[in-house]
């Protein structure tokens, strides 16, 4: 039962929850292995369904193989499913990652691309693949990463009413100073996965629990698939 008490500004409690999350997560960051932007666009789209932990165990050897865009723009779609078969889905993501990097050799040069709109053009590259790209392979905050665990809990800590990932990051660009975007993100994910989880929040030792619209909930909210 979401609490009945006065709740902060919106911008005044996202910013507290902001400091906090810096606080009790400092040493928070990408959880994808990776060395250069490509492979972190690769690893990122590999991540779609599928855990970072998973991914971790099948970039050593896809890279150690095929390093980097041109060497996977040509690669043996065979071989590639066979590659990253284990996370899931692994024909679309293919297709996907063979898509984007033969992009990146005809029309950048082999490298990824800096800019959102040229990032967005890649097959398989929604806003949430080109915000980690950007942040984590060049030190641009250019927007905010949303995944699954971001989305559950700006919605359950009252800072959007929205479910697709699109307009909640727009709301959440509203009420965050940039330099600080994906310091958001980093520290939701890691407090997603540690605390406010999907099925069973543990509201009763959650740090945030006096700026949460949803204290209490013994079941998420009903949200759309995310894209």
């Amino acid at each position: 039962m979401a609490s009945t008490r006065k709740l902060a500004p919106k911008k005044q409690r996202a910013i507290e929850i902001l400091t906090r999350l810096k606080r009790f997560y400092p040493d928070a960051t990408c959880s994808l292995n990776y060395t250069t932007p490509i492979q972190l666009l690769v690893a990122t789209i590999l991540s779609a369904q599928c855990t970072d932990d998973r991914v971790n165990q099948v970039t050593p050897a896809l890279f150690q193989r095929f390093p980097d865009a041109a060497t996977l723009a040509g690669a043996d779609r065979l071989e590639l499913e066979t590659l990253i078969h284990s996370t899931g889905f692994y024909r679309n993501k293919a297709k996907h990652i063979q898509g984007a990097c033969q992009m990146i050799v005809e029309q950048f040069q082999g490298q990824v691309p800096q800019r959102m709109e040229e990032l967005l053009q890649l097959p398989g590259v929604a806003r949430k693949t080109a915000n980690v790209v950007l942040a984590h392979g060049y030190g641009l905050n250019l927007g905010v990463t949303v995944d699954t665990h971001v989305k559950r809990l700006t919605g359950r800590l009252g800072l959007t009413q929205h479910s697709d990932p699109v307009r909640v990051e727009r709301d959440l660009m509203k009420l965050l100073p940039q330099p600080d975007w994906e310091n958001w993100s980093l520290g939701l994910i890691y407090h997603g996965r540690a605390v406010c989880m999907a099925r069973n929040p543990q509201c009763d030792r959650c740090q945030l629990s006096d700026l949460c619209a949803h204290q209490g909930v013994s079941r998420p909210p009903t949200l759309s698939p995310q894209p």
